[in-house]
């Protein structure tokens, strides 16, 4: 979340009072936003994020396990507490993601809208990188949750 806001605040202070946030096939900007409007765009994802992603956390963590839809239901149950600490740190995990995500477009949004070497596709690949953990993160708690518990009872 400090890695958000920083870079959240680096970016705003680069930004002219139109940001490009559309390109076209030649790289060069052909849709804009006020700085401004962007800075409430980024504020809600961070609220949505990490308020609204880590109650659902909360909540999920408070259902009974013979509610949850996950494999090995039953030995799940007798191993609550493992249980919860893998949807825990699943929660954190793709909230931080997604938080690292905000900060990296940002921070190429930025890094684009001035002047410096780097144009819009320099950063081709950074979608598909995102939306790879982000599914490597969304695919790990299923595929650990299939597995048997590792504490010896």
């Amino acid at each position: 979340m400090i890695t958000v806001l920083g870079a959240s605040l680096y970016s705003y202070s680069l930004f002219g009072q139109d940001v490009g946030v559309h390109f076209n096939a030649q790289g060069l900007a052909d849709e804009f936003m006020l700085k401004s409007d962007i800075f409430y765009v980024v504020v809600g994802l961070i609220l949505v994020n990490n308020v609204l992603l880590l109650s659902v956390g909360r909540s999920l963590l408070k259902i009974q396990s013979e509610l949850l839809p996950i494999p090995n239901q039953q030995i799940w149950a007798n191993h609550r507490d493992e249980l919860k600490e893998h949807i825990q740190n699943w929660i954190y995990s793709l909230v931080a993601m997604i938080n690292t995500s905000i900060a990296l477009t940002i921070f190429v949004l930025a890094t684009v809208n001035n002047e410096f070497k780097f144009k819009i596709g320099d950063f081709g690949g950074l979608l598909y990188m995102i939306v790879g953990f982000l599914l490597i993160i969304i695919i790990a708690l299923p595929v650990r949750l299939m597995m048997k518990p590792s504490s010896d009872d």
